[in-house]
């Protein structure tokens, strides 16, 4: 059935799998979420003996969460969104990264950077305030 066939099965494999998992762990999470306000919510719901409230309370999440699933296979399956998975997969393998020693490198950088122009602003800003209670203007 065309429904469920991979386009492109061997390109962009990865980038599809990353896509596909990044989306369905937010609606898992958005799912528990979801559960646990129709518990509260929905808790005491009852239809004679069943327990009708806690069915909706975990049917529905994870009904959202089976539609979102073949909604993402869909989507990472379209011709044109499989196709930007595939161009960007292999433009990340072309890209050159840096090594760690450059990223640790850089990041320590970054970081005295950011201290010294806190301290820089911090010895400002004292100056303005003990210039604007010489003048008598603040306080």
């Amino acid at each position: 059935m065309e429904l469920f066939e991979i386009y492109k099965r061997g390109q962009g494999k990865y980038t599809r799998i990353v896509t596909v998992a990044g989306a369905m762990l937010v609606g898992v999470i958005g799912a528990y979420v979801l559960s646990d306000t129709l518990t509260a919510s929905l808790g005491g719901v009852k239809l004679g003996e069943a327990d009708i409230g806690l069915y909706l309370a975990f049917g529905i999440p994870t009904l959202i969460v089976l539609v979102l699933g073949a909604i993402m296979f869909w989507l990472v399956n379209r011709p044109s969104s499989a196709d930007f998975l595939i161009a960007t997969e292999s433009e990340m393998k072309k890209v050159s990264w840096s090594s760690r020693k450059e990223v640790v490198g850089s990041t320590k950088v970054v970081i005295v950077t950011t201290f010294m122009l806190a301290g820089i602003l911090y010895g400002v800003d004292v100056l303005f305030v003990l210039l604007f209670h010489s003048m008598k203007i603040g306080v």
